[in-house]
């Protein structure tokens, strides 16, 4: 361990070096590195997935090139395409009389230095790539460090970086959860974490010693509503579409549904159905992607056990399944009580709770009482709902009659709220994350403030002149 602990200081000050020694890169020298990364994906991508294949135990080659691979050229294509208009420096507005003499404001953006960026598993690459492409946008120098549950592809990525990118602008390291303590534990600049809340508290807890900002994308139980004015049919499609997707194990994937009481029956009939359409079998079926490692699937496991036992319904989508292969069918939990762990924790998997009400404003009631989840989906044609959880519900983002889509925009901030996340990456307000905001002020070549009398000693003259300015006007 004191090998790959020197490595990784070893590494940070190279970092620093090289960003010490070119602190003002051009938006040409930024684009060829965002290229490089773009290049890499492209020409090498077929050991990337083959790697998290491997350490899924099967997730489909085919999610992987549409999750991780798409997904992070996506935010670096974007963040290349429109550098240029990112990086010019804004032009502010002058406060009196200095506007009057010639004195002028702006806003420079320049890099904060070394950036750390420490990914999760569910998406190994997306995770660190995306929010690298905001980074190297920005100017900075990055160190990756990949999760330890994803060895062969936090592995395969370090091969690849390591021939086929520019060491002084972006380097990796990899490790254990000790590895992980140790990194977030560094002087970086600023400290990107992907993860559960109750990890990012002790990365929070740990970059606090060097006063290192933190962006933290992180979790919670994401709800969705469905409104008396939604087509059922289609919502319960959809939303077996989105909690399908890497079984489940998605931050924004939908932890609770809330479903009228007169839905309830063709809810349960039609998301069934389509998840079914989706994974005609569980057994062996490549698409659908296993739970991670047997512990998690063993804790999913747990959930359920618990609200059994207590008499909660529950309904799955498939009679078949193989526990071995961590493959779940869709496992409905109807009207758990609030005090099941299930109703607490983060599910991570292919179990989705479904509550019945009859008003909505007891469901906005209900998801104001747990911590600001990370994402919100509405269904439904009421504007006045729409605009009513808009206003009242705190959460990340939200997207309407569909799940998962509002973090796919590559042009708009991706983040939480409190428990949820702190700050946004995506788009230029990622590159503004990144980015120090450093406000430069430029005198007029002529100081009159001697001839106006605005200097001490202060005249009587002044002293009104200053008090008539204290107005509500």
């Amino acid at each position: 361990m004191s090998e790959q602990l020197n490595h990784l200081h070893h590494t940070h000050n190279q970092q620093v070096l090289s960003y010490t020694n070119n602190p003002n890169s051009t938006v040409e020298q930024r684009r060829a590195v965002l290229q490089q990364v773009i290049d890499l994906l492209v020409n090498h991508y077929q050991p990337l997935v083959e790697a998290m294949e491997e350490d899924f135990g099967g997730r489909s080659q085919t999610f992987s090139m549409m999750n991780d691979i798409l997904g992070s050229l996506g935010s670096l294509k974007h963040a290349r395409d429109n550098l240029a208009s990112w990086i010019s420096t804004e032009e502010r507005a002058m406060i009196a009389p200095y506007d009057q003499l010639g004195a002028r404001a702006e806003v420079v953006y320049q890099p904060k230095g070394v950036i750390g960026i420490m990914g999760t598993w569910n998406a190994p690459i997306y995770t660190l790539l995306s929010p690298l492409a905001c980074a190297i946008g920005a100017g900075n120098r990055v160190i990756l460090k990949p999760s330890e549950h994803t060895p062969k592809t936090a592995a395969a990525l370090e091969q690849l970086i390591n021939e086929h990118l520019d060491s002084s602008w972006i380097s990796i390291v990899t490790g254990d959860a000790d590895m992980s303590r140790s990194f977030c534990a560094i002087p970086f600049d600023h400290l990107v974490f992907t993860g559960s809340p109750s990890v990012g508290k002790k990365i929070m807890a740990a970059a606090a010693q060097n006063l290192t900002p933190v962006t933290l994308e992180l979790g919670g139980k994401s709800p969705a509503i469905v409104s008396s004015s939604a087509d059922i049919i289609q919502t319960a499609h959809k939303l077996a579409i989105a909690k399908g997707t890497n079984g489940g194990q998605i931050c924004i994937s939908p932890d609770i549904v809330y479903v009228p009481s007169q839905y309830l029956d063709v809810f349960i009939e039609e998301i069934n159905t389509e998840f079914r359409r989706c994974y005609p079998s569980i057994v062996g079926n490549s698409d659908l992607v296993p739970i991670i490692n047997q512990g998690h699937y063993q804790r999913i496991q747990a959930y359920l056990r618990e609200v059994e036992v207590r008499g909660v319904h529950v309904e799955r989508s498939h009679k078949e399944y193989e526990p071995s292969e961590r493959r779940m069918p869709l496992t409905l939990v109807i009207n758990p009580p609030s005090d099941t762990q299930i109703m607490m924790d983060e599910i991570f998997g292919l179990a989705l709770v479904v509550k019945t009400y009859e008003d909505l404003n007891d469901v906005i009631d209900d998801i104001n009482s747990r911590p600001n989840p990370l994402a919100l989906y509405y269904f439904g044609e009421d504007l006045q709902e729409q605009d009513r959880l808009i206003q009242y519900v705190r959460a990340g983002g939200i997207t309407i009659n569909d799940a998962l889509m509002h973090a796919a925009l590559h042009d708009a901030p991706f983040g939480g709220v409190g428990q949820s996340g702190i700050g946004h990456y995506h788009g230029k307000e990622g590159f503004l994350a990144f980015s120090h905001l450093k406000t430069v002020f430029h005198a007029p070549s002529i100081d009159l403030r001697r001839e106006w009398g605005v200097l001490p000693p202060y005249s009587e003259d002044f002293h009104t002149m200053i008090k008539s300015q204290i107005t509500s006007e």
